[in-house]
Formats: C-alpha cells, sequence, structure tokens
C-alpha cells in the first residue's frame, strides 16, 4: 500500500477518534467545546451534535479499515466540514 493510503487510514483514525471525544473533551474544555454556558449534558442542541459526531466517528473509524470501499462516506466528511467551516467563518 503507498504511505498516501496509509496517511489517509490514519487521518480516519483519528478524526474518528475526535468526533467520538466531543462530548469528553466539552466536560475537560467547555470554553472550547461547549457552546452554551452550563454542563453539557443540560443542552439539547449539544447533546444531538454529540450523538451525530459520535455516531460519525464510529463510521471513520470502520472506514479507515477500508478507504476505497467507503468513500462517499469520506467526502461526505470533508465536504460537510468544509460548509460548516465556511458558515462559521461568516
Amino acid at each position: 500500500m503507498s504511505s498516501a493510503y496509509k496517511l489517509l487510514q490514519f487521518a480516519l483514525a483519528i478524526f474518528g477518534v475526535v468526533f467520538l471525544l466531543v462530548y469528553p473533551l466539552a466536560l475537560i474544555w467547555p470554553s472550547g467545546w461547549a457552546w452554551e454556558p452550563g454542563p453539557p449534558y443540560q443542552s439539547h442542541l449539544f447533546m444531538m451534535i454529540v450523538g451525530i459526531y459520535a455516531t460519525l466517528g464510529v463510521f471513520l473509524l470502520n472506514a479507515a479499515r477500508n478507504p476505497a470501499a467507503n468513500l462517499s462516506l469520506i467526502w461526505f466528511t470533508v465536504v460537510s466540514s468544509v460548509v460548516h467551516s465556511a458558515i462559521m467563518a461568516v
């Protein structure tokens, strides 16, 4: 396998783990990960986002095993992250 393929697998695994850690990171560093005051579990919005990101994290970890078979998931993650970044920048 090429080094680019291995790098993609590594990146997918790292992002999968980070997405799974959104809730614990909000407990440890609320100013960086929680968007509303108070404990994260009291925000319905935050818990919905945690559920979505945790689910995506599990699927990214699965995609890291065989990226070629999961291209639509990978592109969805890339494009949705770019769109999210653009919206937040505005």
